[in-house]
């Protein structure tokens, strides 16, 4: 996947250009400027929410294939930790049985954190059929289409808020544009058309007016504030720890899990293994 960035970087790019028609009056040079920034924000913003989008959707199926597998290790070292506490006695070896066992207590939400898999009373079937190699149902994808992609970039370069030139039309806009992420986050192709063909029928933006210098340059400032908060938030992305595991594989996700899973059940069967062993 294409790091913000570097999509930022080609559209930037462009507020550099020296216009050829002649010297503009300085209104014109800061509302051309003012301009370009907004478009380079609105690129800026679009590849920090699909990146946005990416690492939750990657999020929720790294919960739902592998969350039982974290579960069973968990409840392995437990068992080990009491087997070997119950052989030695040594105080030491009982309390680190006790904090082993704490680690896999039931927890507020749990049903939810891993998405149907398991809850506080064990694994879901679906999640013991997983783990001992039997047929189970796929986990929920929710991966926007090329189209949807499409539709959503267009969508937003049409109607984001920052072009609107009075509080009303940005008020329109924030609507319109919340309704656009909640389907693209949701990857509904057919229903972006929809949007597509409401915005269309919409009212047209108003025309920039004749700006004093003032107010451009406070835009200008305001943009590039927004601009350093973003890049905040795709930095927070980029090292949160789906994030950073995403970016190992980020056109093949499935196969990245897969690797995962299948290190998770060597060490399911090497934990097994050394259970066996103490309890024999």
């Amino acid at each position: 996947m294409t790091s913000p960035e570097a999509e930022q970087g080609g559209v930037a790019g462009e507020a550099q250009a020296t216009p050829q028609d002649g010297a503009p009056r300085p209104e014109e040079r800061l509302e051309r400027a003012v301009r370009a920034a907004e478009q380079a924000l609105i690129e800026y913003e679009i590849a920090v929410e699909t990146f946005r989008v990416e690492v939750e959707n990657f999020s929720r199926l790294h919960h739902q294939k592998l969350g039982p597998m974290y579960a069973r290790l968990d409840e392995l070292d437990a068992q080990i930790a009491e087997a070997r506490a119950a052989r030695t006695g040594d105080p030491e070896d009982c309390r680190k049985a006790d904090e082993a066992r704490a680690r896999v207590l039931p927890m507020p939400g749990v049903e939810e954190l891993f998405h149907g898999w398991m809850d506080g009373e064990g694994l879901f079937p679906e999640a013991v059929a997983m783990l001992t190699d039997q047929p189970v149902r796929p986990p929920q994808r929710v991966r926007p289409s090329d189209e949807a992609r499409k539709l959503y970039r267009e969508l937003v370069r049409k109607a984001h808020p920052d072009l609107a030139q009075d509080d009303t039309e940005r008020a329109r806009r924030e609507e319109f544009i919340t309704r656009v992420n909640a389907a693209y986050a949701r990857g509904d192709a057919p229903l972006l058309r929809e949007l597509a063909e409401e915005w269309a029928k919409g009212p047209a933006p108003a025309e920039r007016g004749p700006s004093r210098s003032e107010e451009l340059y406070a835009r200008l400032e305001w943009l590039a504030q927004r601009k350093e908060l973003l890049s905040l938030v795709a930095k927070e992305l980029e090292e949160s720890a789906i994030g950073s595991m995403l970016r190992l594989a980020p056109d093949d996700p499935d196969r990245l899990l897969e690797e995962i899973a299948e290190k998770l059940l060597a060490d399911v069967s090497q934990r097994e293994a050394e259970l066996a062993e103490l309890l024999g």
